[in-house]
């Protein structure tokens, strides 16, 4: 695989981390990460793809193609600040050059699957289908998140995407009944397999610590060496 799309079931679960993990597990290669959206930041402040590169290491290139100074879901942020929004098309162009010159590139999206890019309706699903790139799906832990990643599942099948499989974004050091449930039951939900668990506060870890770890966390598909669940 040379595009990977990270998506989520939602916001705040731990996408931005994933990613980092992935790309820290794939240290011996040219990674580059791509954001077609950032949402919620001024010019000059770090973004999510910088943080992949702080936690990562200095082999991912971050990309980042918009930015909208409210935190809103793109295609609102965008109009509200009376810019261009991005284009489906316009990732897929990004994502496809940057695959050119780089062994794995990781396109974050936005909030869900289905999070508008514009006004008619564009998502990250459109440019994944542009790449047709496989999607990694990041999901919560604890209760609802089966409903959520077999909405986010269906609606990967419904468009004929691959979803590659699931990474729990923040697994709790004392896990209670209902996250450690879901581990056997989130593949399943899917329909894909779990591909990795990364816990809670990974990305408070010192970068060094974060990179020497990060394999554990990941499955063989995604470069690291946890057993596949």
């Amino acid at each position: 695989m040379s595009v990977l799309v990270v998506t989520g079931t939602g916001t705040e679960i731990g996408k931005t981390i994933v990613t980092a993990a992935v790309a820290a597990a794939a240290a011996h290669r040219r990674v580059a990460v791509l954001k077609p959206a950032q949402t919620g930041l001024a010019p000059g402040e770090p973004g999510d793809v910088a943080e992949v590169a702080r936690l990562a290491g200095a082999h991912v290139t971050a990309v980042e193609l918009a930015r909208f100074p409210e935190p809103l879901a793109p295609a609102t942020a965008a109009r509200r600040a009376g810019m261009d929004p991005v284009r489906p098309y316009e990732v897929a162009e990004a994502a496809g050059k940057l695959a050119a010159d780089h062994d794995l590139v990781l396109v974050e999206g936005a909030g869900g699957l289905l999070v508008r890019f514009d006004d008619e309706g564009a998502t990250l699903a459109d440019a994944a289908r542009l790449l047709a790139a496989p999607v990694l799906v990041v999901a919560p832990a604890g209760l609802g998140t089966l409903n959520s990643t077999a909405l986010t599942a269906e609606s990967l099948r419904a468009r004929e995407l691959d979803c590659l499989g699931v990474v729990i974004g923040s697994m709790p050091a004392a896990p209670g009944l209902a996250e450690r449930c879901n581990v056997a039951d989130l593949p399943v939900a899917a329909g894909a397999p779990l591909l990795g668990v990364v816990p809670e506060g990974a990305g408070s870890l010192a970068p060094a610590d974060f990179r020497a770890r990060a394999a554990g966390w990941l499955a063989a598909p995604l470069g690291g060496d946890r057993p596949l669940g």
